[in-house]
């Protein structure tokens, strides 16, 4: 029996060990990222708003702060994403239905050459302003780990909806057309 004993009492510390870790680790969910803010309704400012990137296929630079006082979706796309090449003709339909109120998508290229990304706009009848994110850290300051990922910025600025999936009709339904009726 005396055996067993220190065995048993080296086995009962690692369990107890483990569960005080596991507890530990599970209790500090990460309050400050992008997602957690938007999930508890503290509405973060985009960390990049006055970052300026080139535009798509034509001279000069944008930021997203001179969309300020519109709704803005962000969609960071690339063209070798399968995914992003599936949700842009929804993109391209969604646009439409943005500008008549007067809310805009913006597309931002990430880790994607100029050429490719100018192919995918004319293949996908792109016909949203498309500024490219050269560095890619425009789209790491967002969380952005891979593509698509899609932000609604509000009127005042503020990231107030966010998915990092592909986007879907029912998804603009849900997210974009409440924010669209704020303050119009």
């Amino acid at each position: 029996m005396r055996r067993f004993a220190l065995p048993g009492i080296i086995f009962a510390a690692a369990v107890g060990l483990l569960a005080l870790l596991t507890f530990g680790i599970s209790g500090q969910a990460d309050t400050s990222s992008i997602d957690a803010q938007v999930a508890n309704g503290s509405f973060p400012r985009d960390p990049n708003a006055d970052m300026a990137l080139p535009v798509l296929g034509g001279s000069g630079t944008r930021t997203l702060a001179s969309y300020r006082g519109k709704v803005v979706v962000v969609n960071v796309f690339a063209s070798w994403c399968p995914p992003c090449q599936a949700e842009a003709p929804l993109l391209s339909a969604e646009q439409h239905k943005l500008a008549e109120h007067g809310a805009t998508l913006i597309g931002i290229t990430y880790l994607d050459s100029p050429t490719s990304s100018e192919q995918f706009a004319r293949q996908y009848h792109v016909d949203y302003p498309v500024l490219r994110d050269e560095t890619g850290s425009f789209a790491r300051s967002l969380g952005v780990n891979g593509v698509p990922d899609t932000f609604v910025i509000n009127r005042q600025g503020r990231i107030q909806a966010l998915t990092r999936l592909p986007v879907t009709a029912a998804w603009f339904k849900q997210a974009v057309t409440p924010i669209l009726a704020e303050g119009s």
